[in-house]
């Protein structure tokens, strides 16, 4: 994928961060991604769906993988970026790397589950055959408060 300038890359979260607004209108922790092939075209989107289908697996990652690999017609999503507001879990960066994906663009740190810099580094691991650029801090304010308003709202509704 051609170089990105910041503008097109907040442009890209923004829409990821749409896709995490929807999450939260269905009550699920509100995470939201975008994948971008190398024209600069989103070619999937996701949002978590856990509590919506019952499903552990359906975090944004995944359902935005899924959707750009029907598009495409392929597993493999070469020269594409994923962006999404949050780092990705174990579960997602594993996910990340087996569809070959090149380059992953988060919002904001998850200190407690993150798999690409917090806690784990997976899509950089040497040991693995294929290794991910990553960039992180896009729009993270916004991705950073949308989680801590979430979690804020759910704990004082216990």
């Amino acid at each position: 994928m051609a170089d990105l300038t910041h503008g097109q890359k907040e442009a890209f979260m923004k829409e990821a961060l749409n896709e995490a607004k929807i999450a939260l209108s269905h009550e699920e922790v509100p995470i939201g991604c975008v994948i971008v092939d190398a024209s600069g075209e989103i070619i999937g989107r996701g949002y978590n769906r856990r509590e919506i289908d019952s499903l552990a697996t359906h975090h944004a990652e995944i359902m935005a993988i899924e959707m750009a690999n029907k598009r495409l017609g392929n597993w493999r999503l070469l020269d594409c970026t994923l962006f999404v507001t949050i780092e990705p879990c174990v579960m997602c960066a594993g996910a990340i790397g087996l569809a070959r994906i090149s380059h992953v663009i988060y919002g904001a740190a998850n200190p407690k589950f993150g798999a690409v810099e917090s806690l784990y580094e997976i899509l950089k691991d040497t040991r693995l055959n294929h290794r991910v650029a990553v960039e992180s801090g896009i729009c993270e304010v916004d991705c950073t408060a949308l989680m801590q308003d979430f979690f804020r709202n759910r704990r004082n509704m216990l």
